[in-house]
């Protein structure tokens, strides 16, 4: 029997977890093959992005390399483009036959569905020219060089007009991973301009876009509003019911008339579904997730599960009886922890269980000792929820390897001072040697966007 996990995220990775620890110690080792595709080697814990970002966090403990942990699994490196669950195949093109073109077919017995999500865009002119997106880890790095070098292309010009544009910085999208993004960067760069002679945080354009009337609305008004106020206090130029219309030529023209010169804009306006659910015979919803019952089956077929940001599940603990679970980590792990177990007992014949969670809340950070949550009808901001924030997302990070790293990281930020380095040859690694053997870099490692 084979178990097909599409995706490496939150569910692919729990609920692989589940199945390997029930299935190999019920079943025996043979019985059951599990395995995992994905497009990357490791699981990202988003929440730690921001502070990978900004410096916190060294980049390899905010991924979990999936080979290590699912050592009872088989993990293929690659894309699952089309899925025929009437014939119970999958498409898939791995790293070997992607670069010919060519893709395998993988039979499944069981299919868990959990790709994920992507960014969503805009037809805005400019954006794919120069938008920087904030959904994985080598973005966030990017991002960080970028700020960084934005600050070294200020020091070094006598241009006015480039020093402007490079201090300024908008962030289009007033969610989680915009206002997350946003405080961490602005906090870690206002600490960096202390190691330049020539640059000072007054120097800096920080400019949050929003299309609603509120921000970090998973956190409630009242804190959304306190979050606006402490923004602003940091001379954060907040701009609510107004949207980005272009950045063409490196310019943001914003709904509300404003034009802003800068080489830096960075795109958080939200998630879609990813797109191999379209290649799929499987029941969508209007938004295009996948339709799915309480047990978190595909509603209307048999062996084919789902959960996480590909699936609309219903919220049974809402009460409007049409709501779904919120697209979100915290409902993610504890589905997968349930999807595991549900196909476990569907292999017995015995009954599902139901996905019952009523949200407790959320948090987030806001910069170095500053944050905001509403957790348990409890509203805190200031230092106590940025503590908050940090303990919750330590207790969530998987492996006891990654927690222990992750702290001792805190522990020796709180002791010594920041490093503030930009590393931005790192996107384009061979450039100096092409130009070193005669040709033409392939990439510009300097203050592109």
């Amino acid at each position: 029997m084979r178990i097909l996990i599409v995706g490496g995220g939150y569910v692919g990775l729990y609920t692989a977890l589940r199945l390997q620890r029930k299935l190999k110690a019920e079943l025996g080792r043979g019985e059951a093959e599990i395995v995992v595709v994905s497009p990357n080697p490791y699981m990202t814990y988003q929440p730690f992005l921001p502070e990978a970002a900004a410096g916190a966090i060294s980049p390899r403990h905010v991924v979990v390399p999936l080979r290590r942990v699912l050592d009872g699994c088989h993990v293929v490196i690659g894309e699952v483009t089309a899925v025929d669950h009437a014939k119970h195949t999958a498409t898939v093109a791995t790293l070997a036959t992607g670069e010919s073109g060519r893709t395998e077919q993988f039979s499944y017995d069981e299919l868990v569905l959990a790709p994920g999500s992507i960014s969503r865009t805009l037809p805005i002119p400019g954006l794919a020219d120069h938008g920087i997106g904030f959904k994985t880890l080598e973005e966030a790095i990017g991002l960080r060089n970028h700020v960084i070098e934005q600050m070294d292309i200020a020091s070094s010009t006598r241009d006015p007009a480039i020093r402007d544009a490079a201090l300024t910085f908008v962030f289009v999208g007033g969610g989680f991973a915009g206002v997350e993004a946003l405080g961490e960067l602005e906090d870690m760069a206002r600490y960096a301009a202390r190691y330049y002679h020539n640059v000072k945080p007054e120097d800096m354009k920080w400019i949050l876009v929003e299309a609603t009337g509120r921000i970090l609305p998973e956190v409630g008004e009242e804190m959304g509003r306190y979050t606006v106020t402490e923004l602003r206090r940091r001379n954060i130029d907040v701009r609510l019911e107004t949207r980005l219309e272009s950045c063409v030529d490196r310019v943001a023209v914003l709904s509300d008339g404003a034009r802003f010169p800068t080489r830096t804009v960075v795109w958080t306006a939200g998630v879609k579904p990813h797109p191999v659910l379209a290649a799929t015979d499987l029941p969508l919803n209007g938004r295009g997730r996948l339709k799915c019952t309480p047990e978190l089956t595909v509603e209307g077929v048999t062996h084919a599960w789902a959960a996480g940001d590909a699936a609309a599940v219903p919220d049974v603990t809402a009460e409007d009886p049409g709501a779904t679970t919120a697209p979100n980590a915290q409902h993610a792990v504890r589905q997968a922890r349930v999807l595991g177990d549900n196909i476990v007992r569907s292999l017995r014949d015995q009954p599902l269980e139901t996905y019952a969670h009523k949200y407790v809340g959320s948090v987030a950070s806001l910069g170095l000792h500053k944050g905001v949550a509403h957790v348990y009808g409890r509203k805190l901001k200031g230092y106590p929820a940025w503590f908050m924030h940090r303990t919750y997302h330590l207790s969530r990070v998987p492996t006891f390897n990654r927690k222990a790293r992750v702290l001792a990281e805190w522990t020796l930020a709180g002791l010594f001072k920041r490093e503030i380095v930009s590393l931005g040859s790192l996107e384009h690694p061979r450039a100096e040697f092409e130009l070193a053997a005669g040709g033409k870099p392939s990439g510009d490692p300097k203050g592109s966007s």
